[in-house]
């Protein structure tokens, strides 16, 4: 079990995020981290098609000190 997925399930538990739904966590954290895999990949995707490779320090999207 990596960090993320541990820390993640200790979230939901703490904050009872599971109950609504009736879910357990360790099924929460899956569908979380594939909807976090798939925006990944999408935005990848879109970034190809647009001819652009984002980054954080990207100069081109740095916001100007005035």
């Amino acid at each position: 079990m990596n960090d993320f997925y541990s820390e993640l399930c200790s979230l939901i538990n703490r904050y009872s995020a599971e109950n609504d739904s009736n879910t357990p966590d360790y099924l929460l954290v899956k569908f979380i981290e594939g909807c976090l895999n798939s925006f990944n990949n999408v935005t990848k995707e879109r970034d190809k098609w647009y001819g652009v490779h984002l980054e954080p320090a990207n100069k081109y999207f740095l916001k100007k000190e005035k």
